[in-house]
């Protein structure tokens, strides 16, 4: 992908596993015994991590949801420390950031509001007015990914809309879902294509990028659980297209449980962090009723291959690599993951006793 190299230029049916047979699986091998010291393992990796702005926000949300609540507030305070002049959080290597700046929000509101700091929840404020007011937008009001180019990426669907949902700001949070959404779906592959050019008026990167898809279905599912109950139609609206990517995915899902890192190119790399992204959604979606039972036996197998994936450092090996992200490496957000991953099967587990 190139991130940088981009910055410079410019209830259910289907059962089909059950609880007993996940437990009598973790049992006998262990996994339920050696998750909490692998986790730790993987978490202080990342804490090792040199982090930029959309990577310090999804560390904190893995730890905000695996209920490390003292480093939550520690990141939240950094976020703020470092946020830019016109409201940006977390504003540390990428000069350009738009959408990526809001993914520490919601781990910030959360710790002023938990902290009773003044200072956490201006600076969360000052992030909400930001998004909803200065922002750069499209003729039809979508948010850019970055501030220096007219593109929509599948990222922002992890990045913005969640935070707009921890804000109160519902709509805003459906429409720059169903925006992005309409310009990047692939009907034919059942796939996310990456960047959409709005100046251009076609597309920037049109392959499917697996870790693309992912961000999309991990911060859909944010949203579906944080929209009232009041919200039924557009919650039914945002699970459709949660079903139709992991369905989409899941039909390239290879025999080892993992993905290419472009998903429908089998020339393309091994690629880890898609497997973690859509066994999190997966769990999350089951858990909360609104995603069909019979995905969680390709969840686990997806749960099992990314284990064997993690090496002795704690370092979750085969992700999209970072700084770049077009090579098999370990990045930020592949170890958050890891971590999201593990706390939405724990929870799952823990509801389903």
């Amino acid at each position: 992908m190139k991130r940088r190299l981009f910055l410079k230029s410019i209830p259910v049916a289907g059962i089909s596993f059950t609880l007993p047979l996940l437990a009598k699986i973790n049992k006998e091998d262990g996994n339920t015994v050696r998750n909490d010291k692998l986790v730790v393992k993987v978490k202080n990796a990342m804490l090792a991590f040199q982090r930029a702005t959309w990577e310090q926000g999804v560390a904190m949300q893995s730890l905000l949801e695996s209920g490390d609540t003292e480093l939550v507030i520690i990141m939240a305070k950094d976020a703020v420390l470092r946020q830019s002049a016109d409201g940006r959080l977390a504003m540390l290597g990428e000069e350009f950031a738009l959408s990526d700046a809001a993914a520490p929000g919601e781990a910030v509101l959360w710790a002023a509001r938990h902290t009773g700091d003044q200072n956490l929840m201006e600076g969360f404020r000052k992030m909400v007015d930001y998004v909803m007011n200065k922002a750069p937008r499209n003729k039809e009001g979508m948010i850019y990914h970055f501030t220096n180019l007219h593109q929509i990426w599948s990222d922002i669907l992890y990045m913005l809309p969640p935070f707009l949902a921890a804000a109160g700001k519902y709509d805003e949070a459906i429409k720059q879902i169903t925006g992005p959404y309409s310009y990047l779906w692939d009907d034919k592959k059942k796939l996310l294509s990456h960047m959409w050019d709005c100046d251009k008026n076609s597309f920037a990167r049109k392959d499917c990028w697996g870790v693309g898809n992912g961000w999309a279905a991990a911060g859909i599912s944010r949203v579906i659980c944080a929209l009232p109950n009041s919200m039924a139609e557009e919650k039914k609206r945002l699970i459709g297209y949660l079903n139709e990517i992991i369905k989409g995915s899941l039909s390239y899902i290879r025999e080892d449980g993992l993905f290419h890192n472009i998903v429908d190119n089998p020339a393309s790399f091994v690629e880890t962090n898609l497997a973690q992204m859509l066994t999190y959604s997966i769990y999350r979606g089951i858990e909360g009723g609104w995603l069909e039972r019979k995905y969680g036996e390709k969840a686990e197998k997806m749960r099992r291959a990314v284990h064997s994936k993690v090496d002795q450092y704690g370092l979750v090996q085969g992700v999209c690599g970072s700084p770049e992200f077009d090579h098999p490496g370990t990045a930020t957000e592949g170890q958050a993951f890891f971590i999201l991953m593990e706390t939405s099967f724990n929870d799952f587990i823990k509801k389903n006793k």
